[in-house]
């Protein structure tokens, strides 16, 4: 056995060993294995979190290495991944449409990218630009016979078919110019369409890591579904980008990158319902009460208000993709979970994330914690110091056929994981 997977073993021995009910319960994991495997659960609990600056803040972003031959994520034991496409460039967010055409949000070059597999083996043999000219794309969803896509500076909409190969003439812009804010900082602008009245939701983060900053940044902004009518949703959310609705509940969930500079395990990223009208804390309080130094005094009225997120991953984690399993191919006990895409810390001595996450739903609510589903993407042994992978998860999606798609914009990659049986 390699060093990497007794280590991670170790690290599922110790985490399921202290168990005490369905989930585990802890703050800080005494044991980190480099890249725990699939079924590793976790469990963070706002009432053990540390106190503020109790580690000192780390300048840790991981080194990016070419992905070995051959090299493919690892999944629980039934699933089958198959490398979709390969050679992306900046691959974020994705969309799937009824007839399984994939379409991506190739961030950094502007584009958004067609993908089809024609003959079913789980790899594309059509890739080809659909649409380009955007500043940073990331938002993407499909209603009423339209794609809308959401960049840097707005929401726009243009025609669109299962099956077209290409735009059918220009986007139009249907948001006023000004409605995201400042296009600074955070740059990330997801979107959700209302599945009963169309109303379009995007996720606007902060500009900066810790201020005071006017509306629409660190917000979910909502609109008429012409563009127009904004108003805001919730606020105090710092970095919200992925952002779906849940498939039985019908909620509005999100998962939001919270701040550094407080050491290893603080401020815990989450994922949480959305209600409308509600703060959740940035900058003057997190994980729900906790008063932030140097800003809780500005707002105590704030700080009070501050709801506490549904469920917290560990510190710096990068929640980025969010998807509810709709489909009908994967186990039973799988519909209507969460898949999380963690794209990995900069921001800790002890790395951590570089995986899919799956957070289990019960009821239309998450169960509390969450558990590796897609691992691999980090090669060294160390549980501490930098990190290197060859592979950053960023954007997940269900497919027609019942798979998940988890796109990775560091190694340019889109992976297809499938159910194949015991």
């Amino acid at each position: 056995m390699s060093i990497k997977a007794l280590l991670s073993a170790c690290l599922r021995m110790v985490v399921l060993s202290m168990a005490i009910a369905y989930w585990p319960s802890f703050a800080v994991i005494p044991t980190q294995a480099a890249d725990p495997v699939p079924g590793t659960q976790f469990s963070i609990s706002a009432e053990e979190l540390p106190q503020p600056y109790a580690s000192p803040s780390a300048s840790n972003s991981p080194r990016l290495v070419r992905r070995p031959s051959n090299q493919k994520p690892d999944v629980p034991d039934g699933f089958e991944v198959t490398l979709f496409a390969e050679d992306l460039d900046h691959p974020r967010n994705l969309i799937v449409a009824d007839n399984g055409d994939v379409l991506l949000a190739e961030s950094r070059p502007g584009r958004i990218t067609l993908l089809r597999d024609s003959d079913g083996d789980g790899r594309a043999d059509l890739i080809d630009t659909f649409v380009a000219g955007f500043r940073l794309p990331h938002g993407l969803a499909l209603a009423e016979g339209a794609l809308y896509i959401a960049d840097a500076r707005a929401i726009w909409r243009l025609p669109y078919h299962p099956g077209d190969e290409s735009a059918r003439g220009r986007a139009t812009r249907i948001t006023a110019k000004g409605a995201f804010g400042d296009p600074g900082g955070h740059w990330t602008r997801n979107l959700a369409i209302h599945p009963l009245d169309g109303r379009l939701f995007v996720s606007i983060g902060s500009e900066g890591n810790l201020a005071e900053e006017p509306l629409p940044r660190a917000s979910i902004q909502v609109f008429d579904p012409d563009g127009s009518g904004q108003r805001t949703y919730a606020s105090g959310l710092r970095n919200p980008v992925g952002i779906a609705f849940h498939p039985s509940s019908g909620a509005l969930y999100t998962v939001v990158n919270e701040r550094d500079g407080l050491g290893d395990e603080l401020v815990p990223d989450y994922l949480t319902a959305v209600e409308e009208g509600a703060f959740y804390g940035w900058p003057y309080a997190y994980s729900g009460n906790h008063p932030q130094p140097g800003f809780a005094d500005l707002r105590p009225d704030l700080v009070a208000a501050a709801r506490l997120p549904d469920l917290l991953f560990r510190s710096h984690s990068a929640p980025i993709g969010l998807a509810f399993y709709d489909g009908a191919s994967f186990p039973q006990d799988y519909r209507g979970d969460a898949f999380v895409a963690l794209r990995g810390s900069w921001n800790a001595d002890l790395p951590r994330g570089y995986f899919v996450a799956r957070v289990p739903f019960r009821n239309g609510r998450p169960l509390g914690g969450y558990e590796v589903f897609m691992s691999g993407f980090r090669l060294d042994d160390k549980p501490a110091g930098r990190a290197e992978v060859w592979g950053r998860p960023t954007g997940v999606a269900v497919t027609p056929g019942g798979g998940l798609l988890v796109s990775d914009d560091s190694g340019g990659t889109l992976w297809l994981v499938r159910w194949r049986g015991e």
